[in-house]
C-alpha cells in the first residue's frame, strides 16, 4: 500500500489528516498508534473509501482505490471495526459468510466454494462450534474473532483493525494478537490502530506514531518508542524498558499537560 499526500477535512473546517505519505510492503502487521483525535480511523476511513480525502491518493498495488466501486475496493481492503453494534440476528456463519459478498456472482446465492472456505475459516480461527450461535450471544473475544475471520474470507491485499482488543482480557488480547501475526504471513498487509503501546510494541513490525492528523514517527517499535516521543505525543511522562526477553513495555507515570477545566 502507497499512501501519498492524503489529505482530510470535514465541512465543519476540522482538519483530519494533513498531507499523509507513507508506503507499506507486504507482509507485515503495522500498529497505528496515536491519541484520540489524531487523525487515526479517518485515515483508515479514507484508505476503504468510506469517507472521500479531501487531496492525496491511496494505491493497493499500484493501482488508486479512489476510482473503484465499493465491491471492487471490498476485493482488495477489508475492515474489522472496533465492534458489531447491530448483528441484525445473524449467525456467526452467517457473519463470516458476508464476507464473500463482494465476489458473489448472485445477488443472494453463495456457492459450495464460498461455504466451504467459510467452513474452514471457521475451523482455523477456532469457532467452527459456535457457527450456529448468534453473534450477539458471544463473548467479546468470541465476537472479535468472527469479525477478523469474516475480513479474513474477502482475501484482501490490506486489512484494516480498529482496536482489536480494547474490550478484551489479557488472555484474549493476546489471542487476537497472535491471529494477526500469523495472518500476514499470507502475504497481505495489516493495519492496526491500537491504544495498547506495549502490545504494539511486542507483536508489530512497524510502528506509525500520528499527533494532530500528522505522521511524528514510523519504523520498527523497539527503536521509534521513546520516552520522549511518548511526552510528545500523548504529554504523559512515562517509563519505557525492555523485559528479560527483550520486548518493550511502556509505563505511563503522570500528565504533564495542561488541565482544561
Amino acid at each position: 500500500m502507497e499512501v501519498r499526500h492524503l489529505d482530510k477535512k470535514y465541512d465543519n473546517g476540522f482538519h483530519a489528516d494533513k498531507d499523509i505519505s507513507f508506503t507499506l510492503p507486504s507482509g507485515l502487521l503495522v500498529g497505528l498508534i496515536g491519541p484520540n483525535g489524531c487523525g487515526k480511523t479517518t485515515m483508515m476511513r479514507c484508505i476503504n473509501k468510506m469517507h472521500q480525502p479531501t487531496g492525496g491518493d491511496i494505491l493497493i498495488d499500484g493501482e488508486s482505490v479512489l476510482p473503484k466501486t465499493p465491491a471492487e475496493v471490498a476485493r482488495l481492503v477489508s475492515n474489522v471495526p472496533a465492534e458489531m453494534t447491530a448483528s441484525f440476528g445473524l449467525t456467526v456463519f452467517e457473519t463470516v459468510m458476508l464476507g464473500r459478498y463482494p465476489y458473489l456472482q448472485n445477488m443472494w446465492w453463495e456457492t459450495e466454494e464460498d461455504e466451504s472456505m467459510v467452513e474452514e475459516t471457521l475451523r482455523k480461527f477456532g469457532i467452527l462450534h459456535l457457527q450456529d450461535r448468534p453473534l450477539n450471544m458471544l463473548s467479546s473475544g468470541e465476537r472479535q474473532r468472527v469479525l477478523i475471520a469474516k475480513a479474513y474470507v474477502q482475501n484482501p491485499r490490506l486489512m484494516l483493525v480498529d482496536e482489536p482488543t480494547s474490550h478484551l482480557d489479557m488472555k484474549y488480547k493476546l489471542d487476537v494478537m497472535e491471529y494477526l501475526r500469523a495472518m500476514v504471513k499470507q502475504d497481505m498487509t495489516i493495519l492496526v490502530a491500537e491504544h495498547d503501546i506495549s502490545l504494539m510494541a511486542r507483536y508489530c513490525d512497524r510502528c506509525i506514531i500520528m499527533k494532530k492528523g500528522e505522521i511524528v514517527a514510523m519504523g520498527d517499535p523497539k527503536k521509534v518508542i521513546t520516552e520522549e516521543l511518548i511526552r510528545d505525543v500523548y504529554e504523559v511522562e512515562a517509563s519505557v524498558g525492555t523485559d528479560k526477553d527483550g520486548e518493550i513495555y511502556v509505563l505511563p507515570k503522570r500528565f504533564v499537560g495542561e488541565y482544561h477545566l
